[in-house]
């Protein structure tokens, strides 16, 4: 978690008054159209020199700055609402949490006894209105006391049906966004309409959620995350319960008539009692977000009871009883420079875009990926255009859309290649993803290296110059002709002596014993590094289980799904000829340990069989391993947790069945402490995978 944004300097009245100006445009954009010029950190840093410059010049202050103001003063819409739809505050770092749930507190003069934390959705809130079960109004939030009617949506965003499961009469408040599924479908019908796409989806579903008259259609999303009384002084039994109720049973109410909410996601809202089991949440939620179909930018802690936030009350922007730990931006606007054309060690050639250096979730991005040409056309995008640009977590930052209403005029065509970037041979554009039409043969130097790497076949004597000399000698194509290398053909090569030849020949000769997984690890299929490759090994037990499973075999394997099955099928029937030299090599193509699953192992005297000593348990290792463990890599350590039948974690949260603290173990074992889990010693951890341990 990272601290508050940093101010755009404001130094003086006439730098104040255009900060104003283009602060209120961003804001009016951004709540319009959605297709602000600043993207929000950019307008957070803005708002904060603003502030920053009233408070120290207060009688300088003009009427239409965005400070203290919803929705930063953009106007929009005239359709009263019936409870002002108000923002939140926001804090940026888990002191800034611990600071603001103290002053609460004080405020109350007591403990709270119950929070409720949920996601911040990255979309627009709106208020739906339910008359005897019917939604009869749909408003956007505007400046919070009145918003724009979009009816004419009614019906046509999922998760907000046209009618409740109850004949009640009731405003249910949420977001409209866009998932990131939707977001590339309205993209391609856009484009085949308009021609313009969407920069994010953000925009695009403000866009979609007020566009009348389009003669195409966008999907939308709704969550809700709130319901009240309609009007106010409504006197019904739900009426009653919903303003007696605590947030978290409302949500069951809203959740129980047929609104969607996060309720089935993994960022589902719970209730902690404690700020610890609060921050816990906030970055269990932090840590899921690059995994999310849709797009969050914080996440919401609030007084779950109704009384504490009746006490609590509201200032004129905002419920004092709630705030917004804001994440780290993800998405942010800088400019396309070029865009390179790369081969990878399977022949694919993937375009990278180069970007106007941009600090994005605590790194500075330089370069971003473009998938392929299809995605490029797709997207609309030419050499010098703004460009949205999304990352998050440790996910290759992407280039999402031009942001089409900030070019000049001046954007140049992007050329694609006629030849292979790197061989100058003929391409394959058979597929969305161009290739090489020699395959991996075009770059055998990448393919070599990565197959002797240190979690494949870990051939130490193996350098990249030793390689090239064996392709440029003919001796070589893949990494499978390593295993018929001789003697002879060896010491015709410069600078290889009779001992270093002998070395290399035994460490490759070693290499021919590496277990499946290592060797599955080693062909360089996409989506498979050394975790899925073990999974996959151990699943099936053999390679030549593995080349005779189907699409709906390998989803039985742990984080395979249809499309990476799919994937799988199609590299396997190119690797045929590298796999037959394999088998033809002796090279091992089994994975030590396996048990077919239709077999039952009968180890105990009564017939029973014993379970792998971690099954079911997800374990996190931190600090420096002692004892019988004190020669293990990370890596070695975690596949010994997978073969204890466990799950290999890097960070500690409420699922983290078992943390192993060895030497300087610092936060994490701090944190695992205050969740209440289980912590060993590298020894006790070695005493209970013991029978694994070579």
């Amino acid at each position: 978690m990272t601290d508050a944004p940093h101010a755009t300097p404001v130094t003086d009245q006439a730098a104040y008054a255009q900060a104003v100006q283009t602060a209120v445009d961003a804001a009016a954009a951004y709540y319009g159209a959605g297709d602000s010029s600043l993207d929000d950190d950019a307008y957070d840093r803005l708002v904060r020199g603003i502030a920053a410059y009233e408070e120290a010049h207060p009688d300088d202050v003009l009427p239409d700055s965005p400070t203290g103001k919803v929705a930063g003063g953009a106007v929009i819409g005239d359709i009263p609402h019936t409870t002002p739809m108000l923002s939140l505050d926001n804090v940026f770092s888990v002191e800034g949490l611990a600071a603001w749930v103290a002053g609460f507190e004080r405020r109350l003069d007591r403990p709270v006894a119950a929070w409720s934390v949920e996601p911040k959705l990255d979309g627009l809130a709106v208020s739906a209105r339910y008359r005897g079960g019917r939604l009869v109004q749909l408003v956007t939030r505007g400046d919070g006391t009145a918003g724009e009617e979009v009816s004419h949506a009614i019906g046509a965003i999922l998760g907000l049906p046209a009618e409740l499961s109850e004949p009640v009469t009731v405003e249910i408040r949420g977001e409209v966004l866009m998932t990131s599924a939707q977001f590339e479908a309205a993209n391609v019908t856009r484009v085949e309409h308009e021609g313009v796409p969407f920069s994010n989806p953000r925009s695009g579903a403000a866009g979609t959620l007020r566009a009348r008259e389009r003669t195409y259609r966008v999907e939308l999303t709704f969550f809700g995350y709130g319901a009240l009384p309609l009007p106010p002084d409504d006197a019904s039994d739900l009426a009653t319960r919903l303003r007696e109720l605590p947030h978290s049973e409302i949500m069951q109410v809203v959740a129980g008539l047929g609104v969607q909410t996060t309720a089935a996601t993994p960022v589902a809202g719970i209730v902690c009692t404690t700020v610890e089991q609060v921050q816990a949440r906030v970055e269990e939620i932090a840590a899921l977000r690059a995994e999310l179909p849709f797009g969050i930018d914080g996440i919401v802690i609030k007084a779950d009871l109704a009384a504490d936030q009746e006490q609590g009350g509201f200032s004129s922007r905002a419920p004092r009883w709630a705030i917004a730990y804001k994440l780290p931006a993800v998405e942010k606007i800088t400019r396309l420079v070029d865009v390179e054309w790369n081969v990878g060690r399977t022949g694919i050639i993937a375009p990278r875009a180069v970007l106007e250096p941009v600090h994005l979730d605590g790194s500075t991005v330089t370069y971003a990926t473009l998938h392929n040409p299809a995605d490029i056309t797709r997207r609309g995008l030419m050499l010098g255009d703004h460009v949205t640009v999304y990352k998050a977590g440790d996910v290759i930052p992407r280039v999402e859309a031009p942001v089409v209403h900030l070019r000049t005029g001046e954007e140049k065509v992007i050329d694609f290649p006629s030849e292979c970037p790197r061989c100058g041979g003929e391409i394959d554009a058979s597929q969305q993803r161009w290739r090489c039409a020699r395959g991996r043969a075009c770059h055998a130097v990448a393919s070599v290296s990565y197959a002797v790497g240190r979690d494949q076949l870990d051939i130490e004597t193996l350098g990249e110059t030793r390689i090239v000399q064996l392709i440029d000698a003919g001796l070589i194509s893949d990494f499978a002709d390593l295993f018929t290398l001789t003697r002879d053909q060896v010491l015709t090569l410069d600078r290889m002596g009779p001992t270093s030849t002998d070395n290399m020949l035994a460490a490759i000769d070693q290499a021919k014993a590496k277990p499946l997984n290592k060797v599955f690890c080693a062909l360089g299929i996409r989506g498979t590094g050394r975790s899925m490759s073990r999974r996959i090994a151990r699943h099936f037990g053999s390679m030549e289980a593995i080349r005779a499973a189907g699409v709906e075999d390998f989803q039985q394997v742990e984080g395979i799904g249809p499309e990476r099955a799919a994937i799988l099928i199609e590299e396997l029937d190119e690797l045929v000829p590298l796999v037959d030299k394999l088998v033809a090599a002796g090279v091992n193509l089994t994975e030590p340990g396996f048990v077919e699953a239709t077999a039952v192992p009968a180890d105990q005297e009564d017939g029973s069989v014993t379970a792998p000593p971690l099954t079911g348990m997800s374990v996190v290792v931190t600090g420096s391993m002692t004892g019988a463990l004190a020669e293990l890599t990370r890596t070695e350590m975690n596949e010994l947790i997978e073969r204890a039948g466990g799950k290999a974690s890097s960070s500690v949260s409420a699922r983290t069945s078992l943390l192993v603290a060895g030497e300087k173990a610092g936060s994490k074992k701090d944190k695992a402490t205050k969740l209440g889990v289980r912590i060993a010693t590298p020894e006790e951890f070695a005493d209970l995978v013991q029978d694994l341990i070579s």
